[in-house]
């Protein structure tokens, strides 16, 4: 998740009388590290013909910014080389959580060694492979298909989180015009 401030909030549970909610609650629940395979997160994408496509990722937040792999010959990854805007959207504990914004491939060394050390920490054993830029693994999700896994960074343009407890709420979080 990026660690920018909103540009601009808006309640989205004025009918229900419920106070804005603070960005701050959707930044602690999606925390830092693995979301593990307990946490469902979908990543939205649309292809050339404009058909959208949605497909279940793991996600690492890292330094605050969420991330996830994607097949080489997966329809994400075409679709994001095409038109790198997507969604994720998240049930975490408390919040449901949708992100729009942009998805990009990561090549930097650094950035992918700490993501397969956060993946590995929530229980997918991921290591970096040394000839690409990109994440190798004994196994992966089966929608997945083969390895290795191209790392993305998601950054968030807008968001939309809906409380699922007290304080309940809805908000809309913007980050660029």
């Amino acid at each position: 998740m990026t660690a920018r401030t909103p540009i601009e909030t808006v309640n989205l549970a004025t009918l229900y009388d419920e106070p804005e909610m603070p960005w701050s609650r959707a930044v602690e629940a999606l925390g830092e590290g693995s979301l593990g395979p307990d946490t469902v997160a979908f990543l939205g994408t649309v292809g050339a013909d404009g058909r959208p496509h949605s497909a279940g990722v793991g996600v690492v937040v890292l330094d605050t910014e969420v991330h996830f792999t994607s097949g080489t010959k997966a329809y994400k990854s075409s679709h994001l080389a095409e038109d790198p805007r997507a969604t994720v959207s998240l049930r975490l504990d408390g919040i449901d959580l949708v992100l729009e914004g942009t998805a990009a491939k990561v090549a930097e060394r650094d950035t992918l060694e700490r993501a397969a050390q956060l993946y590995a920490a929530g229980g997918w054993p991921a290591s970096v492979d040394a000839e690409a830029p990109a994440l190798i693994a004994p196994y992966s999700a089966q929608s997945a298909g083969p390895g290795p896994w191209a790392l993305y960074r998601f950054t968030v343009d807008k968001a939309i989180g809906v409380g699922l407890r007290p304080p309940h709420g809805a908000s809309r979080w913007v980050f660029s015009a």
